[in-house]
């Protein structure tokens, strides 16, 4: 049987310039050949960089991209895995104080919080209302929204290159 294959995309948000071609290194080792990233300026933190790219590979490459890049001091990312038949997809988000953080997700990208963490976060609350939010923020991955979203923006006054329909 063939192994399903899926796709994602890697959003190095900040890297040091320093740490480019290593972040290119991993990357393409995780994925089985080489990679080179198309690097531009991250305003947000200057001496930063920040790159996207798309890959496509097996079941699970999303961790193994994730597991290649985490750890390393100053590198913020995000990496997507699309789902497959039978499979949810995932995201993983990593930043330096935070370290990672993953969840499976929807046909359409939403975080999915599973029934057993939902009762987990209701059983350590105790009824205590602000608790259950704190446990609800945590498994939604809040914390890591909230540091990577200007990151996120950065790009938003890029060049945009428009299509037309030609003919």
């Amino acid at each position: 049987m063939a192994t399903p294959i899926t796709s994602g995309v890697l959003f190095v948000h900040s890297a040091p310039k320093a740490l480019a071609p290593h972040v290119e290194w991993a990357l393409g080792t995780a994925l089985g050949s080489p990679v080179t990233l198309e690097w531009t300026e991250q305003p947000v933190l200057k001496g930063t960089l920040r790159a996207e790219y798309t890959w496509h590979g097996p079941i699970g490459t999303g961790a193994k991209v994730t597991s290649a890049l985490r750890g390393w001091e100053h590198l913020r990312f995000e990496a997507t895995e699309d789902p497959a038949p039978g499979v949810d997809g995932m995201r993983f988000m990593h930043t330096p104080d935070l370290g990672v953080f993953s969840a499976a997700t929807d046909a359409v990208g939403n975080l999915v919080v599973s029934e057993e963490r939902l009762h987990y976060a209701l059983e350590i609350a105790e009824g205590d209302f602000e608790e259950v939010q704190r446990e609800l923020r945590l498994a939604l991955g809040s914390a890591w929204d909230e540091e990577l979203e200007p990151f996120r923006h950065a790009g938003d006054h890029e060049r945009v290159v428009w299509l037309h329909r030609v003919g």
